[in-house]
């Protein structure tokens, strides 16, 4: 089928292509595609790196997140919590952290590091703030704070998910990647607020295990990122080439240090070791074995003579032996208790709060699956039963009192019941 000439439609003007049209070519076209020319790689970036520079917005939301934050992990609420990270801001400014290493921009570098600095500081305050006023409540529990100050590995999966789609959907998109942003802003600033909070409170257990755990998530993610850039096809400066390196390699080794060596992850904050302190008070009852033996030799024969007729009546004479008493010996046997172990199987709240003594006050909080120690010392208080145990966080030993509900044992169960001590006493005769 074809049309017939007509003079009377004009032809189809024609327009030379400028540089506003080649933009909005570009603009409609990167939802698609990475441009692979020069000039539209270092447009792009350019672009990338406008929407990704930090504004006011950063601060005053990092401002409010890490109150929410400090909030919740003072209610021991998680959705306080989540409500925190709701009002978390936007995380470009971490892509715009990786551009600028892509690109090279030392300025821009600076600016991106220092704004995540700032950020950061903010959210730390948050917890730091929320931990001192918990000084002010000792019964209240800790378990947030806790979990989110250890390394899990479903929280790695989420992160990796995040970083990957962070930094492609905020590459071909200009839609503001909200979703992406929240699990990056979940697994940055929960550990950082916790590390704040377990400061302020004087946690040992989550300070500065906190801190570890947000290094090595960012470090996670920013290797992630770079590579995510790498496969876009976004070409690195020469500059960029040697900050990517550098980065890779700086990354690589906190990973290799935090994660490889050894930081407290859930599954190891308690290991299955004997105390290395004793118990220096004896058990109540103290199995024991006790032999005595007491002997005592008392002569006392009186010698006398029978006077004869006709001889002078001797003066009596008596004589008396006394030899004293022997020492008694007393070999005293002391058998080592052997150790149950138990481990945390609490019904509610994930964990069981460990007490200084019997319905005391509270010291932390162990999750469930926690090995312990217990020695069969325990106390009666109000009709429950308190049992007396030992654990082993980060290298040292923590002792403290659980009910004995809470506890599931690996080795046939202690009877908590008192139990006469044995003692044998034996007495030669003479």
């Amino acid at each position: 089928m074809s049309f017939p000439n007509d003079s009377n439609i004009p032809p189809a003007p024609h327009y030379d292509e400028t540089s506003a049209e080649r933009v909005r070519r570009r603009r409609a076209t990167r939802r698609s595609s990475i441009p692979t020319d020069a000039e539209g790689q270092a447009e792009l970036i350019s672009s990338l790196a406008r929407r990704a520079y930090p504004s006011i917005e950063l601060f005053v939301f990092s401002l409010v997140c890490g109150a929410i934050l400090g909030l919740g992990f003072l209610l021991d609420s998680p959705v306080v919590l989540l409500l925190g990270i709701l009002v978390a801001p936007l995380m470009t400014p971490w892509v715009g952290f990786l551009l600028s290493i892509l690109t090279g921009s030392v300025r821009f570098l600076f600016e991106t590091v220092m704004a995540l600095l700032i950020s950061i500081a903010l959210v730390f305050a948050g917890g730091l703030l929320s931990g001192f006023a918990a000084r002010l409540f000792d019964d209240l529990p800790h378990n947030n704070a806790f979990i989110h100050a250890r390394l899990w590995i479903p929280a790695l999966v989420v992160l990796v998910i995040g970083a990957i789609t962070l930094v492609i959907s905020f590459a071909r998109s200009e839609a503001r990647p909200f979703l992406p942003s929240v699990l990056i802003a979940y697994l940055f600033f929960l550990p950082i607020n916790a590390a704040g909070f377990g400061l302020g409170a004087g946690l040992q257990d989550i300070f500065p295990q906190g801190l570890y755990v947000f290094a090595a998530h960012f470090a996670l993610a920013s290797v992630l990122g770079l590579i995510t850039l790498f496969l876009l096809r976004l070409r690195p400066s020469p500059g960029g080439i040697i900050f990517s390196v550098i980065t890779l390699l700086l990354f690589a080794l906190i990973l290799f240090r935090l994660m490889g060596s050894g930081v407290p992850s859930g599954s190891e904050a308690v290991t299955q070791s004997t105390p290395t302190n004793q118990i220096s008070a004896p058990l109540s009852p103290t199995p024991g074995l006790f032999l005595t033996s007491t002997g005592t030799v008392r002569p006392s024969n009186t010698p006398s003579r029978t006077p004869t007729a006709g001889t002078p009546s001797p003066i009596p004479l008596t004589i008396e032996i006394t030899l004293p008493p022997t020492e008694t010996p007393t070999v005293t046997l002391t058998i080592q208790p052997t150790p149950t172990y138990g481990r945390i199987f609490a019904s509610e709240g994930g964990g069981a709060n460990l007490r200084d003594e019997p319905g005391g006050n509270y010291m932390m909080t162990l999750l469930n699956g926690t090995i312990v120690e217990t020695y069969s010392e325990f106390e009666i208080v109000n009709g429950s039963t308190w049992v007396k145990v030992y654990a082993t966080l980060n290298g040292q030993q923590i002792e403290g009192w659980l009910l004995e509900s809470v506890l599931r044992y690996a080795t046939p169960a202690p009877g908590f019941e008192p139990s006469a001590t044995p003692v044998f006493t034996s007495t030669p005769t003479p």
